[in-house]
């Protein structure tokens, strides 16, 4: 019979640090500070250049509070990958930093909310809003391109994560873009609440890939906020600010559901926890923090 072992870790996103230029987030060294007193033992970096990029700045930050540096949230342009010349950059750059911190593993998102189209329909993307064959074959290529890249130079698999606002959403453009990548060096970053926020059924996802999920991203979603949100027409940061991300358990994802296929998968790897907010949501990120640990200690034994 195969164990599950699953390590916990959090990341600054739920202390409001969404994207790079989030304006009016908390001092690094605050965020650390509280990721430490909630009960976790290892973070992500973040946005690109929240944490230091200075690696023995770097291992004194996390070392001095007994965190470990588990993966990076990294976005790279699906479409376009050297061409769009900074994003690319900002990877490459992210990719060095985790392989010198000893990480495993690399998260990597499309480029988000830079096409109109994609921000606007965000929760509620059709196939003709998607990519065609063709052009799946060239994300494909790009991101196996990167993968390769990041695992044979710097020892980093790569695990794709779906978000709303990208062209990795729905579950049909999950299965398009696995199918196609190399199951050697690309894996998939299970997130639950995007699955769910893009239209898609998580227990689902999971059975089907199951060997390829090789790191989670842990998020409730309510669907009945975000039914609410899609009826009017909102974005992705409609939904946030409107609690699509509450606190665990007291969404609509199915934890039971999700603990079952892991166990029966063996999954053994890290879990990230998150939990979307803006910084001047007027939500208690610690509080929060320390509530999702121990729903998932005391609800999954996780």
């Amino acid at each position: 019979m195969l164990t599950m072992q699953i390590r916990i870790a959090t990341a600054p996103v739920s202390w409001g640090v969404l994207m790079k230029d989030t304006p009016n987030v908390l001092p690094y060294n605050t965020v650390l500070n509280q990721i430490r007193e909630a009960g976790y033992n290892g973070t992500e970096l973040g946005p690109y250049g929240y944490l230091p990029f200075d690696i023995p700045k770097l291992r004194e930050e996390l070392g001095s509070r007994d965190l470990s540096l588990i993966s990076a949230f990294t976005i790279f342009n699906f479409l376009e990958a050297k061409n769009d010349e900074v994003v690319y950059q900002e990877a490459l750059e992210t990719v060095q930093v985790l392989s010198a911190m000893k990480c495993d593993y690399l998260v990597l998102s499309d480029a988000l909310f830079v096409v109109p189209n994609r921000a606007k329909r965000a929760g509620r993307i059709r196939q003709e809003d998607s990519l065609d064959n063709a052009t799946w074959d060239r994300a494909a290529k790009n991101v196996d391109d990167f993968a390769k890249l990041a695992w044979e130079e710097y020892g980093l698999k790569t695990c794709v994560h779906p978000h709303v606002g990208g062209y990795l959403e729905t579950d049909f453009e999950i299965d398009a873009l696995l199918a196609r990548t190399n199951p050697e060096n690309v894996g998939l970053c299970f997130d639950m609440a995007h699955i769910i926020y893009g239209g898609g059924d998580p227990l689902s996802v999971l059975d089907t890939w199951r060997n390829r999920v090789w790191y989670m991203h842990i998020k409730e979603c309510d669907s009945r906020v975000r039914d609410q949100v899609l009826d009017r027409e909102g974005d992705y940061f409609d939904g946030v600010k409107s609690g699509v991300f509450p606190k665990l358990g007291a969404g609509t994802v199915d934890w039971q559901g999700i603990n079952g296929i892991l166990s029966q998968i063996g999954y053994d790897g890290w879990g990230t926890v998150e939990q979307d907010i803006l910084p001047d949501s007027g939500l208690n990120p610690l509080e929060s923090a320390k509530h999702n640990r121990r729903f998932l200690r005391d609800q999954l034994d996780w």
